[in-house]
C-alpha cells in the first residue's frame, strides 16, 4: 500500500514540475511578446492560461484522491497540502501571464526604452516560480528561503522602473503617458508573479518543517 502511495506522490511531483514550467513558458512567452510587439505571440499566451487551469483541475483530483483514498499521515498531509496551495498561486501566474499578453494586444506600444528593464525582471520572477516549484520536489529549504530572498529583488526591480517612469513622463511630458501606464502595469503584474512564487516557497517551507510564516502548525 505504502508503496502505491509513493509512486502517486511521485507523480504528484512530476505534475506540479508540469505546471511550473507552463507558468514559465507562459511568462517567457508574454516577455517575447512584448519585445517583438506581436500579436500572435500574445494569443499564445492565452492559450497558455487554458493549459495552466486544466493542469490545476488535474492536480486538485490528484491530490484530494491520495488525501481520501490513501489516508495519509501528518508529513504526508503537509506535502498533499502545500501542493493544493501551490497550485492555486501558481494558477494565478497563468492568470498575470496571460494579463500582459491582453496589454499588449490592446495597446499601441511606441516607446521602447522601459522593455530591456521588463525583460530582466520577468527572467528574475521566472525563475523564483522554477526555484519555488524545485525546492518542493527536493525537499530543499535552502532553495525555498533563497527564492524569500529573490522576491527583496523583484521589488526594487519594480520600484525601478516606476521611478524611471515616472521620471520619464516629468522630463517628457505626457505625450506618452498611455505607454508608460501599460509598462508600470506589465512590471507590476511580474511583481504579483514574484509574490506567488513566494507563496509557494512558503508552503514549501510548510510542508518540510510543518510550519507556515503565519505559524500555523500541523
Amino acid at each position: 500500500m505504502r508503496n502505491k502511495f509513493d509512486k502517486q506522490l511521485d507523480r504528484l511531483n512530476v505534475e506540479l514540475i508540469d505546471m511550473g514550467q507552463l507558468c514559465e513558458v507562459a511568462i517567457g512567452k508574454a516577455t517575447k511578446a512584448l519585445e517583438k510587439d506581436s500579436e500572435e505571440i500574445a494569443k499564445e499566451v492565452i492559450s497558455a492560461d487554458a493549459e495552466i487551469d486544466q493542469k490545476e483541475k488535474e492536480i486538485e483530483q490528484l491530490c484530494l484522491k491520495l488525501i481520501l483514498q490513501q489516508q495519509p499521515v501528518a508529513k504526508d498531509l503537509r506535502q498533499i497540502s502545500a501542493a493544493l496551495k501551490m497550485i492555486t498561486d501558481m494558477e494565478r501566474i497563468g492568470d498575470q501571464a496571460s494579463d500582459i499578453a491582453e496589454i499588449i494586444l490592446s495597446a499601441e506600444i511606441k516607446d521602447t526604452r522601459a522593455i530591456p528593464e521588463i525583460v530582466k525582471m520577468a527572467s528574475a520572477a521566472s525563475a523564483m516560480v522554477r526555484s519555488s516549484v524545485m525546492a518542493y520536489v527536493n525537499k530543499d529549504l535552502d532553495l525555498a528561503k533563497k527564492v524569500l530572498e529573490a522576491d527583496d529583488k523583484v521589488d526594487n526591480m519594480f520600484d525601478n522602473i516606476k521611478h524611471k517612469l515616472i521620471e520619464f513622463i516629468a522630463k517628457e511630458g505626457g505625450n506618452q503617458g498611455e505607454d508608460v501606464i501599460d509598462f508600470l502595469m506589465i512590471a507590476k503584474y511580474l511583481e504579483r508573479i514574484g509574490d506567488h512564487a513566494t507563496n509557494i516557497a512558503e508552503w514549501v517551507e510548510f510542508s518540510i518543517t510543518g510550519i507556515h510564516r503565519s505559524e500555523e502548525v500541523i
